[in-house]
């Protein structure tokens, strides 16, 4: 062999050393996949439905601009109409023969649970804006699931806590009867308790609800001054436009544990003002988020809820992972994402942790009066800013079995 073919042998190999671990980090087909499974006609469609299809496909689609990165990205998405048997069906299908890498949003709790099982088995990444309840980074936490806009330890915590501090200290439950709505009663009656408030009674209600007259009088027969609704969405709505029909506002004061904007849209601000609330996002709260509401309003014509705020920013934080290692491969991109700082317009210093809770700031806010708003969709004012470290549940009270202790 001559010097000169040995040099080339030489550099061959160095080059191969150089180049392998690129070879082997790629995008498995060339194309990212993203599922989007959401309510599009139910009870939840207005704070999740077609707003978070379009928030996923702004995230694809500002990443594209940006980044121009070397893979395909594509969206599917269905209706999983508030049915965990649904959903992971869906899900099931779209990860064994549809190619999707990434499911995400999963708004009602029963579909999120049902779901991020179906991830953990075929090895996939659950991605959960929409859906509460504690118990997806507790006791049914995995390694491939994140919960990145909310739960409800973070809303009882800055709203009962509000309500009882301000001298609301008889609390009456209305609760939506299924894991949601049992996790949010469970935890504002912690807050309420540790506040010095004392908890009368509660009353669950049918999923989806419509009629809720007798259990709002079973609420007004307990002589509660707070009946907290533990529900979300449609459910909320009607059930506080059945309390003021009824009488028993302002008599007793509503406390919604989880509203949004959407919520208050509906029922404007004569029913809702002066009412406390706990987000993690409001469009109004800064020049970032004005900015890409008005994105989104120009297309969805209405401002965005928290949870299709959480869903922009959860495909996005997913896709630049993705990028950075160059690669979907499960593992590598979990362990990207939560080495890395969420930092945009919806969270600023949020970090992914080891339970798979996406922590940031929240927001305690306060509905204003008609004569207070001076523009569309101005609905809040911000009464206190609550830190990541309070919001939500800390490490040595979760009982997720990732967390050594």
């Amino acid at each position: 062999m001559t010097f000169k073919t040995l040099t080339l042998v030489a550099a061959l190999g160095t080059a191969f050393a150089t180049f392998a671990p690129a070879a082997q980090a790629q995008v498995s087909d060339g194309v990212v996949r993203i599922g989007v499974l959401t309510d599009l006609s139910g009870v939840y469609s207005d704070v999740a439905g077609k707003g978070t299809v379009l928030a996923t496909q702004m995230a694809i689609d500002d990443f594209m601009a940006k980044e121009k990165p070397s893979f395909k990205i594509e969206m599917v998405s269905a209706d999983h109409q508030n049915k965990g048997d649904i959903a992971a069906n869906k899900a099931r299908e779209w990860f064994e023969r549809g190619g999707v890498d990434v499911v995400s949003e999963l708004v009602t709790t029963s579909v999120a649970l049902a779901v991020q099982k179906i991830a953990k088995e075929k090895n996939r990444i659950a991605l959960i804006s929409g859906a509460a309840s504690t118990r997806i980074t507790n006791e049914d936490c995995n390694d491939v699931t994140v919960h990145w806009t909310y739960d409800t330890y973070a809303v009882a915590n800055g709203t009962a806590k509000a309500v009882t501090q301000g001298g609301g200290k008889k609390w009456f439950f209305l609760t939506a009867d299924y894991a949601f709505g049992h996790s949010l009663e469970k935890d504002a009656s912690a807050v309420v308790k540790a506040n010095g408030g004392e908890v009368l009674g509660a009353v669950r209600h049918p999923f989806p609800g419509s009629d809720f007259s007798s259990f709002l009088l079973k609420a007004q027969a307990s002589g509660a001054q707070i009946i907290g609704l533990a529900n979300a969405g449609g459910d909320t709505i009607n059930a506080i436009k059945q309390a003021a029909e009824f009488g028993i506002t302002p008599k007793q004061q509503l406390a919604g544990l989880l509203m949004f904007i959407s919520d208050v849209h509906s029922l404007g601000l004569k029913t809702t003002q002066s009412m406390y609330l706990t987000e993690g996002f409001y469009w109004n709260l800064n020049d970032d988020t004005r900015a890409w509401s008005k994105r989104f309003f120009s297309q969805q014509k209405r401002m965005p809820t928290m949870i299709q705020a959480g869903q922009y920013s959860s495909v996005m934080h997913y896709l630049q992972a993705v990028k950075a290692i160059g690669s979907d491969d499960t593992a590598r991109v979990m362990t990207q994402m939560k080495k890395t700082p969420v930092n945009d317009f919806f969270a600023k210093n949020g970090s992914i942790r080891a339970d798979g809770r996406m922590v940031h700031d929240m927001y305690l806010l306060q509905v204003k009066k008609p004569a207070e708003s001076t523009t569309p969709w101005d609905y809040y004012n911000v009464r206190a800013t609550i830190p990541a470290a309070e919001a939500f549940q800390p490490l040595s009270a979760s009982t997720c079995p990732l967390i050594k202790k």
